[in-house]
C-alpha cells in the first residue's frame, strides 16, 4: 500500500487479532495529522447539500487529501468508503434519500407490508446505480494507495425501518406479526447480492476487505448490526431479528456486531451465544459513560471468546489495561500529532 510502508506486517497483525493470538498488546488503529506543512487545500464543497453528497469527484479528492496528510501508526492504514448514509440499502429497496449536513435518512415508502414485494436486487434502481458508480470511482482512484471499504449497509429490520419508520414497525410487530416476522429473512438474499456487487468492486485493487469500521480481514468480512433492537423485547428479537442474523453470521468469513447504546444490552447474551459471530463493537452512545467504564460488559464479551472493537479517548487506555487481556482487542483513537501517537503506542506496550 503506497501511503504506508509496512502493510505486509499490518496484515499479519490482523490475522493474529481475528485468531485471538495478539499476545503482546491490543491492535491499535492510531492516527494523527502529519507535522509537515501542506500549502495546498482540498477542493471546496458545493453549497447545496444534496449536490455536495452527490459530487463524488470532490468527495474522493478530499478523502485522498486527508489520507495523504494523515500519520498512520501501529495497525492503522488509509481507507475510504463511498458513503450516501445508513439508509442506502433501504433506498435500493425503494425508498428515497433526503440529505442533511452530516447524515441522510430515508423517506418512508411502505404503507402496507402485504403489498411489499421487493425481494430481488433491482440494478435499475437510482440509488443502486449511484452507490456502484461512487464505489467504482473510489476503486479507480485508489490505485493501491489505500483500501476501499464497502458502504454502510443496514439489512434486516433496520432496512425495514428505512422503508416504514421505527414507530410504525414497532406497531406492526404487535398488530401484524404474521406479515413482518419473515421479511428480514426474505430480504437476506437481496442484501447478500448487494454486498457481493460492492465487494467484488472493492477487491479489484486490494487484498481482503475493509468497511466504514476501521478493520481489515483477508477474506470477506462484514459489520452485522441492528439498531432497531433497542426498541424491542427479547421475545421479538428471537422471532424477528435472530433468524436473519444467523444467516449473516454463517455466510461471511468474519463479522463484528455493531452494538449501539445501553438499550441494546438486553440482547447481548443471545448475541454472544452465536457461534459464528466473531466479535462486538461496543458503542455506548451519546450521554452514556465512556467505553472504559463498561468493565462488566467488556469482560463478558471477552470471556465469551469474541473480539472487541473499541473507539476510545486516549485517557481511557490505562483503565482498559487493568481488566482486558490483549488478545482479540482492537483500540481506535485519534491524536493531535505523530509524537502523541507514538507515545500512546509505547504506553500500550508498557501496560500490557
Amino acid at each position: 500500500m503506497n501511503l504506508i510502508s509496512n502493510w505486509d506486517k499490518i496484515q499479519k497483525r490482523y490475522d493474529e487479532f481475528w485468531a485471538l493470538e495478539n499476545h503482546d498488546r491490543p491492535l491499535l488503529f492510531v492516527t494523527a495529522p502529519k507535522n509537515t506543512v501542506n500549502t495546498q487545500k482540498p477542493p471546496p464543497l458545493k453549497e447545496d447539500i444534496s449536490e455536495r453528497w452527490l459530487d463524488f469527484e470532490t468527495s474522493v479528492a478530499r478523502a485522498r487529501f486527508h489520507m495523504e496528510n494523515t500519520y498512520y501508526a501501529a495497525e492503522a492504514f488509509p481507507s475510504y468508503y463511498p458513503n450516501l448514509g445508513p439508509d442506502i440499502f433501504g433506498a435500493v429497496l425503494g425508498a428515497n434519500i433526503t440529505f442533511g449536513e452530516s447524515t441522510s435518512w430515508a423517506d418512508r415508502c411502505v404503507d402496507d407490508w402485504a403489498e411489499f414485494n421487493t425481494f430481488t436486487l433491482d440494478r435499475s434502481n437510482k440509488w443502486y446505480k449511484l452507490i456502484t458508480e461512487f464505489t467504482d470511482l473510489v476503486v479507480s482512484d485508489s490505485r493501491g494507495d489505500y483500501t476501499v471499504g464497502f458502504t454502510d449497509m443496514h439489512g434486516g429490520p433496520d432496512a425495514m425501518v428505512s422503508l416504514r419508520g421505527s414507530e410504525k414497525l414497532c406497531a406492526d410487530l404487535y398488530d401484524f406479526p404474521e406479515l413482518v416476522n419473515d421479511i428480514p429473512v426474505k430480504l437476506w438474499p437481496v442484501l447478500k447480492d448487494f454486498y457481493l456487487e460492492l465487494v467484488q468492486r472493492t477487491e479489484k485493487n486490494m487484498t481482503g476487505t475493509s468497511s466504514w469500521m476501521p478493520c481489515w480481514h483477508k477474506g470477506r468480512w462484514y459489520i452485522t448490526s441492528c439498531d432497531f433492537i433497542c426498541l424491542i423485547s427479547p421475545e421479538m428479537f428471537d422471532s424477528f431479528v435472530l433468524p436473519e442474523l444467523i444467516l449473516e453470521t454463517e455466510y461471511f468469513d468474519a463479522n463484528i456486531f455493531h452494538l449501539d447504546g445501553p438499550g441494546a444490552l438486553r440482547h447481548l447474551d443471545k448475541l454472544l451465544a452465536l457461534p459464528r459471530l466473531n466479535g462486538i463493537q461496543w458503542v455506548p452512545g451519546a450521554g452514556a459513560a465512556p467505553v472504559s467504564e463498561w468493565k462488566d460488559i467488556l469482560v463478558k464479551i471477552q470471556n465469551a471468546g469474541k473480539v472487541l472493537h473499541l473507539g476510545i479517548g486516549p485517557q481511557e487506555l490505562e483503565y482498559l489495561s487493568e481488566y482486558l487481556k490483549p488478545e482479540g482487542v482492537m483500540i481506535c483513537t485519534w491524536l493531535n500529532s505523530p509524537e502523541e501517537a507514538d507515545r500512546f503506542i509505547k504506553r500500550a506496550e508498557e501496560l500490557w
